[in-house]
């Protein structure tokens, strides 16, 4: 039979069609309403088909569920770790000879039936409220916590306790994804042969709380001197508090983190009331309570204590080892600490303000003393002075960030003007030989008039037209105030983070206030940026550590970032003002070091703290005296300490610093500042008037001490451990100062006008020099 088409005869005169025809005609035949499938034209065709669609999300569920089978079939459980077995760490000073061993663990374990309900609530209400109900891993929690960290709200956890007990118990602390996925289904296991009972007294026995606590017991004894079954539900809150962040929320050794501790205190409590685990009348009753002092380890008497706290931080803060990781040991930490210029450091103040220190005077027993060191070249902290002994004030006084940094900042108010090009309100370019209005409680005059912020002087001294220089020398608080507004407050707080003052440093805020140093900068962030002007504007963040090993390993330490922070000739031209200060001004006792220096006094309001920061091209160092109650903590004034009518900068903040520039340097010939500070101009003629003539500025003479008036203590001149200061016999000549022209300028008409005024704002008529 033919395959050809075979004709079929319609009748006469009809169609012929072929068997296709027919074909057709079925199809017409069918029923309205079934039609063929279109064909996808266009950019339709790019699109997948849903058949497509449920084929790929088959078959990456598919993929995901074998992949957690096998991980679950893979990952065992592992034996513990022997926390036993934990090392200390060592800590080497920077020519590698030993500066103290720390990392002892302390822990007591104890049953969860010895942990009160109440703490276990807490701990609950602060880590992991719905552990009880939920399963070991909360991916809700998980996707929240990436969020919130990406979106910058702060680095946080979304591990359940379940995984920190892993964590803390079975695996290393290292953020690796590895060890997330080992997390990941050892979790998933634990939680289904373990009770929830067991991992969470598991979690209370390892988990780190700071003081060298590990666990309950431990934190208990540490920080309330009793055993974890006597807690009180505040205590226990307290404790729970302290598993966010252990050292930094440790208000005793902390002070200035007070506040943040109390808020997370509040949280843990606020979320015991949700959870229906404490009632809202007992919760409204609650009063925080405060924890005891630390018991220091004998082996971290004197500066120890200082220098590793100092150091722990600085790891910690940067990131380049956890806390509970470095709290397990087996470090060896060389530090940036230089043996001689420490031993230097502690027998400065020894000398000059503890010698004179007596138990007779109530005032005396509130004087603290802190100061660092830096190298302006390297960055390197090369001293560091926390106290009188870290068993006996646990406060870190180069460290703490709650004592007003006064007049210091003048100096960076200055910088900002001359790197900005700012002009005064006259429109007159702001240099150091700049005429300004010195008048007692001068108001000071924004781009739109009177801002309602005048200041007094100190001493309320009227010094009528002054220049810059000579306003810097006296530290005259209604130039630098009007001078900060001429600038920009704002820009002055930018300048000021430029420089190296961190820029969540309490009370830094864009005000013409600014100038008189309301801020609460710590000695180290203070010397920081003093060393900034040492380089000649290039910034380097302070560094206290060169190198780290572990089991002969070395771990990388980044190396610190520089940037020209501010010009050459902006922190320059500050730097030739500043040698005035030491040349003829308030800081005349820095002479004595036989070095070239630069320097600024300051005075804390109603004399809490006095400050000198000061620097040679070798060495830039700040020196602070401050008062506090060690019962209650509260800050005290300074006014008759050692018998004086009151401590300011340029006494024995300044005496040290000059008692240990001399010996740090001793040996070492004495450099001249290498200064471009641009061309220069003739020295403005200043009024003679006898009602315009500045006062001369006296510093109170030193009363002479009794017998008495001496610490009864160990006779430090026999203590073989530090140097015996020598006083070189004169200072050394300092060059000429000579003004400079001006500053390379931006355009004035782009100055920040600043902030409005601030009648009422810190810093007050004795926040001077």
């Amino acid at each position: 039979m033919s395959d050809e088409p075979q004709l079929i005869d319609g009748g006469m005169g009809g169609p012929d069609v072929t068997s296709t025809d027919s074909t057709k005609a079925g199809r017409a035949a069918r029923p309205k309403g079934r039609k063929g499938r279109p064909k996808r034209t266009g950019w339709r065709r790019l699109l997948p088909t849903w058949r497509m669609v449920l084929s790929g999300f088959l078959v990456i569920v598919l993929l995901v569920a074998g992949g957690l089978v096998t991980g679950y079939l893979l990952v065992d459980i592992p034996a513990a770790k022997d926390i036993a077995i934990a090392q200390s760490n060592v800590f080497l000073y920077s020519d590698g000879t030993p500066l103290a061993r720390e990392g002892k663990v302390n822990r007591e374990n104890v049953p969860l039936s010895q942990v009160p309900k109440a703490t276990q609530h807490a701990v609950l209400a602060a880590e992991d409220r719905d552990f009880y109900s939920e399963s070991a891993i909360n991916p809700e929690a998980m996707i929240r916590a990436a969020w919130n960290t990406a979106t910058g709200k702060g680095k946080q956890s979304g591990s359940t306790i379940t995984q920190q007990y892993v964590k803390n118990y079975y695996l290393d602390q290292e953020q690796t994804v590895s060890r997330k996925v080992k997390e990941f289904f050892i979790s998933i296991k634990l939680d289904r042969e373990v009770s929830k009972d067991d991992i969470l007294e598991g979690y209370l026995n390892t988990s780190y709380f700071g003081r060298n606590a590990y666990g309950i017991q431990a934190a208990a004894q540490a920080y309330y001197g009793k055993d974890a079954k006597d807690l009180e539900l505040g205590e226990g809150a307290y404790l729970a508090t302290l598993l966010n962040a252990p050292n930094a929320y440790d208000v005793v050794t902390h002070p200035q983190n007070r506040d943040r501790a109390l808020a997370r205190w509040n949280y843990v409590l606020d979320g015991m009331v949700k959870k229906s685990w404490l009632t809202k009348t007992a919760r409204d009753k609650m009063t925080f309570p405060a924890p005891g002092k630390v018991t220091a380890q004998s082996g971290m008497s004197g500066q120890r204590g200082y220098l590793i706290e100092a150091v722990e931080a600085y790891l910690t803060n940067k990131g380049i080892i956890d806390e509970q990781t470095l709290a397990r040991g087996g470090y060896r930490i060389t530090t940036t600490i230089d043996r001689k210029k420490q031993d230097a450091f502690v027998a400065a103040v020894r000398d000059k303000l503890m010698s004179k220190l007596s138990d007779s005077r109530k005032v005396d027993k509130y004087v603290r003393a802190g100061g660092a060191s830096i190298d302006p070249k390297t960055g390197e902290v090369v001293a560091l002075y926390g106290g009188i002994d870290y068993t006996k004030q646990f406060v870190n006084n180069a460290t703490r960030t709650d004592y007003q940094v006064g007049s210091t900042f003048k100096p960076l108010v200055l910088t900002s003007a001359l790197q900005n090009g700012s002009t005064t309100q006259g429109g007159e370019q702001i240099t150091p030989d700049t005429i300004y209005d010195g008048t007692n409680q001068r108001e000071v005059v924004g781009a739109d008039g009177p801002t309602g912020y005048a200041p007094a002087n100190e001493d309320d001294v009227d010094y009528g037209a002054i220049d810059v220089t000579t306003a810097t020398d006296k530290s005259v608080n209604s130039v630098y105030a009007q001078m900060a507004q001429d600038v920009g407050p704002a820009k002055v707080e930018q300048t000021a983070i430029a420089l190296g003052v961190p820029k969540d440093t309490p009370d830094l805020t864009a005000s013409p206030s600014i100038a008189l140093g309301p801020a609460t900068a710590s000695v180290l962030d203070m010397t920081e940026a003093y060393a900034t002007l040492a380089n000649h504007g290039v910034h380097t963040p302070y560094a206290l550590v060169t190198k780290i090993t572990k089991d002969g390993q070395k771990l990388r330490v980044p190396s610190p970032k520089t940037d020209q922070a501010v010009s050459r000739a902006a922190a320059d031209t500050t730097t030739s003002v500043l040698q005035s200060v030491v040349d003829g001004g308030t800081a005349t006792a820095a002479q004595a070091a036989g070095h070239p220096a630069a320097g600024k006094t300051g005075t804390a309001e109603d004399d809490k703290a006095a400050w000198f920061a000061g620097y040679t091209p070798d060495l830039a160092t700040v020196v602070a005296v401050m008062g506090q109650d060690s019962a209650t903590g509260a800050q005290k004034s300074l006014y008759g300490a050692t018998g004086l009518p009151r401590i300011n900068g340029g006494g024995y903040p300044t005496e040290i610093w000059a008692a240990y520039t001399a010996a740090a340097l001793q040996g070492r010939t004495p450099a001249q500042f290498d200064l471009s500070t641009g061309d220069g101009t003739d020295t403005p003629t200043l009024p003679t008037d006898p009602a315009t003539t500045d006062p001369a500025i006296t510093t109170p003479p030193e009363i002479p001490t009794s017998p008495t008036d001496t610490i009864p203590t160990t006779d430090p001149t026999t203590d073989p451990t530090l140097p015996t200061l020598t006083p070189p016999t004169g200072p050394t000549t300092q060059p000429t100062y000579t003004p400079p022209t001006g500053i390379p300028t931006a355009d004035p008409t782009t100055a920040d006008p600043g902030g409005p005024g601030d009648p009422q704002g810190p810093g007050g008529p004795e926040a001077g020099g």
